[in-house]
């Protein structure tokens, strides 16, 4: 299974079709060389450098991309406890509007995962 496959999970072909979309030499770079060569190098897992994602896109303020990886990280092992401490530990750093947007945005994303309860770890 692909780097993209293990993160995007059954939205692989439409993200993709997306991204490829927008440009196809920019999405030939997303594709091969972040996902395939980059997420897949070794000495840190996957669960770990989605955790590391969704720290930098929290400080970038990019929701979409946030929301992908968000979903990501528990397709590839994360708990939702794991994913609720990156996005604490971000407010830290990066401030707690920041913070706050990110765990409103992870509650959305869990209620489309069919999670009854947001907040449980």
């Amino acid at each position: 299974m692909s780097v993209r496959e293990a993160i995007w999970g059954e939205k692989a072909k439409a993200i993709e079709e997306s991204l490829e979309e927008v440009d196809e030499d920019l999405f030939r770079y997303i594709r091969d060389f972040a996902y395939e060569e980059v997420l897949a190098r070794p000495g840190l897992d996957l669960k770990t450098r989605e955790l590391l994602a969704i720290t930098a896109l929290i400080a970038l303020g990019s929701p979409k991309e946030l929301a992908t990886h968000l979903e990501g990280a528990l397709r590839v092992g994360a708990k939702e406890e794991e994913v609720r401490e990156a996005i604490i530990q971000s407010a830290l750093f990066l401030g707690f509007p920041r913070a706050l947007a990110a765990m409103k945005l992870f509650h959305k994303v869990l209620r489309s995962r069919g999670s009854s309860d947001p907040g449980e770890g």
